[in-house]
């Protein structure tokens, strides 16, 4: 158990809620829901917890986890389905099913050896490569590793011409068919040797190339390529992430260190940002439009800093222009912020390039020159620039794209939280529109003098009277529809 997660129990409320679970890079692993918030998640770290195998594989994996709080159990069940859909957390999709996790066989006693996808590993003096989580890794690895390396896809024990009589065109092509003669016995197994080599962490120049060949498609502008390509790299990697020869493990701040040198480098400033903020705009339904800013400072958010902003300048869904409005009222010379939050030295837009453009313009506006101001594209994860370069496709395990991205979805999180408040806040205020004799006037008036619904709970019925200027019985009406709700 981390220092983290031990510091996060201890905050835990006893009312339902959901959780998200985090890895060392910050991804989301795991989202869950519960009645009791502090009793479901304190189930998983308590001393001598016998859990399944999967459920220990993913406490094992938990550095760090958010929660949030809901009203019901209904709620929770909507919200944890909202973010499982939104971040399909591996944990979430892998325990759906019992099977057994997937690795990958290779038998060198024979002539022509080949892999195969097993969920049994047993002692039988073959060769194994895992078993990993993750099936779609295990696939995607003995696919490059047989089309790279010319390794025979066909079942037969000892290929010959009637079993390339039945084989597919597209495997001859990346096979180097020893069912023909093609290749010899001697050259074939040298080949079977450097496959195992590779996907035993041992050819490192092979994501290398790999990472050339992504950035190369890049600075074509052929951003679906160099996506797929991006995404190959990483399956690859997390097959093999666990025979590599590591160092200890890296400390947080040291990740998020790196993160922030590596993220100056890619879209070229000078030195690394020390502060980061983000900004993301939410609305629900065209209503409760808001801004969420959140901060980073050395790469590791920083809830100090963050900010609400309740959209004023227009009604409806404009994510332009409420970027727009964030900037002036952030940075303009009216602002309230300016000397309560450090300046950023990156500034990040939630979305593409038309809520990148308005915030550029907003900056100009307002005579902001010198804060670089990005975009984070959702489809790809791109980083989205206006200054005539193309976007910029980060390696999907690289610490730059963690640090944004993390900071991207804490931008989200804060402002769910924020949303739930505002609808909670409508649905307690809503009570007193259902009291006969209190109009909007009078509404208004107890909300601008008790300045919430709990608080108005709590007056004396006298009071209420004589600030809505009714009868004591309407006053106590209210109070017993506020208390009752």
């Amino acid at each position: 158990m981390t220092e983290l997660v031990k510091a996060r129990l201890k905050s835990l409320p006893d009312r339902p809620g959901c959780y998200l679970m985090r890895d060392r890079r910050g991804e989301i692993i795991y989202v869950g829901k519960a009645k009791n918030l502090k009793r479901r998640v304190s189930s998983y770290f308590r001393p001598g917890a016998r859990h399944a195998p999967k459920v220990q594989s993913m406490v094992d994996s938990v550095w760090d986890f958010e929660f949030m709080t809901v009203r019901n159990e209904a709620e929770s069940l909507l919200t944890e389905a909202s973010l499982i859909k939104k971040y399909k957390p591996h944990f979430n999709i892998l325990m759906r099913d019992d099977k057994r996790y997937l690795a990958l066989r290779a038998d060198p006693t024979e002539t022509w050896p080949r892999f195969t996808c097993v969920r049994i590993v047993r002692d039988d003096g073959a060769r194994y490569f895992g078993p990993f989580p993750s099936s779609p890794v295990v696939r995607t690895a003995k696919d490059f590793a047989e089309k790279r390396y010319g390794i025979r896809e066909c079942e037969a024990i000892e290929p010959d011409a009637d079993t390339h009589a039945h084989c597919l065109a597209d495997v001859i092509r990346t096979c180097s068919a020893p069912c023909l003669q093609k290749i010899s016995q001697a050259e074939y197994r040298a080949r079977f040797e450097e496959a195992c080599s590779f996907l035993d962490g041992k050819r490192p120049e092979v994501f290398a190339e790999l990472d050339a060949k992504m950035r190369e498609l890049s600075g074509q502008g052929k951003y679906e390529e160099a996506a797929k390509t991006r995404d190959l790299v990483f399956a690859l990697k997390e097959m093999t992430k666990a025979h590599f020869v590591r160092k200890s493990p890296r400390q947080k701040e040291e990740a998020a260190r790196q993160g922030i040198r590596e993220l100056a480098e890619a879209i070229g400033l000078e030195k690394p940002p020390s502060t980061i903020e983000c900004v993301d705009i939410s609305n629900l339904f065209g209503t409760h439009n808001v801004a969420s800013m959140v901060v980073a400072r050395e790469g590791l958010p920083d809830g100090r800093y963050y900010r609400h902003f309740k959209i004023k300048s227009f009604a409806g869904a404009d994510d332009p222009a409420a970027m727009a409005e964030v900037v002036r009222r952030r940075y303009g010379p009216d602002s309230t912020l300016l000397g309560k939050s450090p300046r950023a030295d990156l500034y990040i837009c939630d979305g593409g390039i038309t809520q990148l453009r308005a915030a550029r313009a907003a900056f100009a506006e307002i005579g902001v020159t010198d804060i670089p101001t990005i975009g984070l594209a959702k489809r790809q994860e791109e980083v989205v620039l206006d200054d005539g370069r193309e976007s910029i496709l980060l390696p999907r395990d690289s610490e730059a794209l963690m640090v944004i991205t993390r900071l991207r979805d804490e931008a989200h999180r804060f402002a769910i939280t924020y949303h739930r408040a505002l609808r909670e806040r409508t649905i307690k205020e809503s009570v007193l529109d259902e009291v006969p004799g209190i109009g909007q006037a009078k509404k208004e008036k107890l909300l601008k003098f008790f300045k919430s619904i709990p608080l108005l709970a709590k007056a004396e019925a006298a009071e209420v009277a004589k600030v809505a200027g009714t009868g004591l019985e309407t006053a106590r009406e209210i109070l017993r529809r506020i208390n009752r709700q």
